[in-house]
């Protein structure tokens, strides 16, 4: 397994202008990593809805790349979208899943057949271009330039090492950050779409 910021250390350099969305308890490092924090979306808390809401900023942007940072007890509870991902064929949207195997957020409690599923072939089946899964950090660093240059809908399942959180959520410590309102103006600000 890998540090969820080692992932995201390892990825930064081929970012470039690509729209970034992360979700869960393993996409927070990004905000520290990120040099083009108007190009990110956090949807923490839209757990189930991640990967749609990702999905249509890619139909929607189709000349933008768009990458999303998944969890996959998110994708979990919505895991038909990967059949629509995969019919529609969007060329500009790269799929990561960051898999710690549990429940981070709410407890760590483990997800079912967890060490079973391979979200890659998952993925693969359902018509994915391609799909890859990693779980040693320098076959994810020497790989992830090359992912990036295929042509998409591609999905990258990496096995995380899970940061469990156990306070109850009113006692969690809270960074400051943007609204998802903010995010939202700031990304259309930054991409020059006007706001009607």
């Amino acid at each position: 397994m890998i540090e969820s910021k080692d992932v995201f250390e390892a990825f930064a350099p081929y970012r470039g202008d690509a729209i970034v969305i992360t979700t869960g308890t393993a996409g927070r490092p990004w905000v520290d990593i990120s040099d083009r924090p108007r190009r990110d979306v956090s949807l923490g808390g839209a757990m189930g809805q991640t990967t749609s809401a990702a999905f249509g900023l890619a139909l929607g942007l189709p000349d933008e790349k768009v990458i999303l940072f998944d969890a996959e007890g998110a994708l979990l509870m919505n895991l038909g979208v990967l059949a629509t991902i995969a019919g529609k064929k969007p060329q500009n949207f790269y799929h990561f899943l960051l898999d710690n195997e549990c429940y981070a957020t709410t407890g760590g409690q483990p997800v079912p057949n967890s060490s079973e599923i391979d979200y890659g072939r998952l993925a693969g089946s359902a018509g994915y271009a391609s799909n890859y899964n990693f779980d040693d950090l320098e076959d994810f660093r020497i790989s992830v330039g090359e992912i990036l240059n295929e042509d998409g809908p591609v999905f990258v399942a990496v096995k995380v090492v899970p940061e469990i959180e156990n306070l109850p959520m009113g006692m969690r410590e809270r960074r400051p950050g943007r609204s998802r309102p903010q995010m939202i103006a700031d990304l259309r600000d930054e991409l020059g779409i006007a706001a009607d």
